[in-house]
């Protein structure tokens, strides 16, 4: 599922009965939710940070701390990666463990999310506004995929051999790297978490993982189901250099809207392509071209759009938009929406907080925004829209390729020759065409330029956790 596969208010019954009934049909957060695992969990044992420190943990939607987490630091850290190269080393049982064992494991895994899927949602909402809803369809269904996703991977790794000259036998192997140091963002944590860990474990490495302080407690939690699982994949809290680098870095993503498209396709796709998570989304379609001749009426629908957008309790099941982050995150959103006001961008909706508990801000539209403007060029990460015009197929794809970012694009056209020059001329690792936030487990997800190095998921995020080994061995005599 997408972001965009949410739907809209519009959609929803207009009959109250209906909508009640409907309501009693879907998932519910767990009440009275306990938050058992806050400690630094390292070689499958619950431990106090060795300094004794903690920090504060807050929901986002009151601005309360919800609990205490314990704080790892370098000594932490030491004992977490001594572990995950202990469990790694030559001999060990997940050293000599069966691929596919590796692969029941990460299945096993799997079942126990989808046994935990409200808890773990219920979780996301509480630790980092996603609304409820979401968090249980969107992320953790994304969670579950990948974990299965790459538990069929596991043994199904393989070298080649190869035909040299000479009386030789030439074959490679696809070997772990080792420990793996993974840190996770705190807009996706508990996806991101599955991201980075079900390759990694696929190909048989180690892992040390360091969530986001703001959104630690479904790792932790994810923590307990790897105890459940078995005693033999090792995982802490803490930091590490990293060695080899896979980064995703975020971005400022073009989304370029045709005279052709189906006008209201389009305005919900790119409604969800900048709202969805509260805006807080690195692939967040944030510099949307439209063409000249629609430009007054796609800015019209989308005001429109943006003004039905419902903002509440993360728990209400008809909220769409939860708080922001944190308090940075909000003040960082309302500032770069004041510079978009003194810059000259036309404020059409929104522009401010919410004035209650929690760090909530109103669903924001800019028009007549240009390309120099700093809300055209810096990532907002927040609620904000900004609409600009183009005339031309070639100036379209000329400013939306003057980014230092590159990680997502999309166009929406109902001509295939104009979908493919624009998707081949975007400098961007992925373009969707006639859609959004269309992510799934099976293809590769990786941005060119400032927006990372490396790719996650599919067969290509394999390449990352593996080394190739060339073993050569000396024949007698070669028969081909």
């Amino acid at each position: 599922m997408t972001s965009s596969d949410i739907a809209a208010p519009g959609a929803r019954a207009a009959d109250p009965a209906a909508l009640v009934a409907a309501l009693h049909l879907l998932p519910a957060p767990t009440p009275d939710l306990e938050l058992k695992y806050t400690k630094i969990f390292i070689n499958n044992e619950w431990q106090n940070s060795e300094s004794g420190r903690v920090f504060p943990v807050y929901n986002p939607a009151t601005g309360e701390q919800v609990c205490e987490v314990e704080e790892a630091d370098k000594a932490d850290i030491d004992k977490a990666v001594r572990a995950a190269r202990l469990a790694f080393s030559l001999g060990s049982v997940w050293r000599r463990m069966d691929a596919s064992e590796r692969g029941r494991l990460l299945d096993k895994l799997a079942d126990l999310v989808e046994r935990d899927r409200a808890i773990l949602a219920t979780m996301e909402s509480l630790n980092g506004g996603k609304p409820f809803l979401q968090a249980f369809y969107v992320d953790l269904q994304g969670v579950i995929k990948t974990l299965r996703y790459y538990a069929g991977w596991a043994d199904k790794i393989h070298g080649m051999t190869i035909p040299v000259d000479g009386d030789y036998f030439t074959f490679t192997r696809h070997e772990p790297i080792g420990v793996c140091g993974q840190i996770i963002p705190w807009n996706f944590p508990l996806l991101m978490f599955a991201w980075k860990i079900a390759p990694a474990l696929c190909c048989g490495n180690t892992v040390v993982i360091k969530p986001a302080e703001q959104t630690p407690l479904s790792a932790l939690y994810m923590g307990a189901l790897i105890k459940e699982v078995g005693k033999l994949i090792q995982e802490a809290a803490g930091r590490s250099n990293l060695k080899r680098v896979t980064l995703e870095l975020g971005g400022k993503s073009p989304n370029i809207i045709f005279a052709d498209a189906d006008l209201d396709e389009a305005v919900e796709q790119a409604h969800q392509g900048v709202f969805f998570n509260q805006g807080q989304c690195c692939t967040a379609g944030s510099r949307i071209f439209v063409e000249e001749s629609i430009y007054e009426e796609f800015v019209r629908r989308s005001v429109e759009r943006a003004k039905r957008r419902i903002v509440g309790s993360p728990f209400d099941p008809t909220t769409e938009q939860g708080p922001q982050i944190d308090k940075e995150q909000y003040n960082r959103v309302l500032e770069l929406i004041q510079s978009g006001v003194a810059e000259g961008a036309k404020l059409e909706c929104g522009g401010k907080g919410l004035g209650r508990k929690g760090f909530f801000i109103e669903p924001t539209v800019f028009s007549n925004v240009t390309d120099d403007m700093r809300i055209a060029k810096e990532e907002i990460f927040g609620p904000v829209q900004e609409i600009l015009r183009f005339k031309t197929m070639d100036e379209v794809i000329e400013r939306a390729n003057n980014s230092d970012f590159g990680l997502v694009a999309a166009v929406f056209t109902n001509d295939i020759n104009k979908a493919l020059t624009v998707s081949s001329a975007m400098q961007a690792g992925t373009v969707w065409i006639n859609c959004y936030n269309a992510l799934n487990a099976q293809s590769p997800f990786g941005g060119f330029k400032m927006s990372g190095n490396g790719r996650e998921m599919g067969e290509l995020g394999l390449r990352e956790y593996s080394e190739v080994k060339t073993v050569t061995v000396k024949i007698p005599q070669k028969n081909s």
